[in-house]
């Protein structure tokens, strides 16, 4: 037998058109096989990220990627409004609700979007500019709505299996971390709040995303949506990194 899934959400990488009706893997398997992709695609690998991290990026370079980065970050609190209104399940949605308020802050307290405009200022780009989305590039603001778009329209499940990049962002959070403090001493360090937060709240929104998935697909068609999800997830990241690197195009200005 053979699952057919609903068409691919537009500027999506398309999913697999037919999956196998072989025996469904372990939980470690399945696992094994997540983390795979990661270990294969995340964008810790990029020549981008490679080069930031060795402290060879201008500063004009940093900047711009600080600035369409912001286009991203903006985006996760609406994608994560996406997946609860699609989670039929309010034990969870209960849960989830929590990544929107670290982004988005609650009351007098601010979340990861203002720290990353803090981060913005430490780099030297304005909140105006920012905020502007002026420097945002358009193969950025495909892949991220791309994303968006994936989150709207596939079932919830898949949308939480594509998160699952956050299994290694503190690897990548603390490389940037340090490389930021080593390499980059014009930043002013007090903007670099927003990698110390997601050092806490990466893990614990990865642990329980991977439990909902291990834990809701069980047959082999199910699992292997979850694994090209997550493979999808490492395209739109990488990308959003893609297009920093080509840097602006004919008649842009920033």
């Amino acid at each position: 037998m053979t699952v057919t899934p609903s068409p691919v959400a537009p500027g999506a990488r398309p999913m697999p058109q037919t999956f196998s009706a072989l025996p469904s893997w372990s939980t470690d398997e399945f696992t094994r096989r997540l983390r795979g992709v990661l270990e294969r695609r995340y964008h810790h690998l990029h020549p981008l990220n490679q080069r930031m991290h060795r402290g060879e990026l201008s500063r004009e370079e940093l900047q711009l990627w600080v600035a369409n980065r912001f286009y991203y970050q903006v985006n996760i609190p609406i994608k994560d409004a996406l997946i609860l209104a699609n989670c039929p399940e309010p034990a969870v949605r209960r849960r989830w609700i929590q990544r929107i308020i670290d982004h988005d802050g609650r009351g007098d307290e601010p979340g990861g979007i203002e720290a990353w405009l803090r981060l913005g200022e430490a780099m030297a780009v304005s909140r105006e500019d920012l905020l502007s989305h002026r420097r945002l590039l358009p193969g950025v603001r495909f892949a991220v709505d791309g994303y968006v778009e994936f989150c709207r329209s596939r079932p919830w499940l898949e949308a939480v299996a594509a998160s699952l990049t956050e299994l290694f962002a503190p690897l990548i959070v603390q490389e940037r971390l340090a490389a930021i403090l080593s390499h980059y001493p014009w930043v002013n360090p007090e903007g670099l709040q927003y990698f110390r937060n997601r050092l806490a709240q990466a893990p614990r929104d990865a642990e329980h995303a991977l439990a909902l998935v291990t834990e809701r697909f069980r047959t082999r068609p199910e699992q292997e949506r979850a694994v090209a999800a997550l493979e999808f997830k490492c395209d739109v990241l990488w990308c959003l990194l893609d297009a920093v690197e080509r840097g602006p195009v004919p008649g842009w200005e920033a």
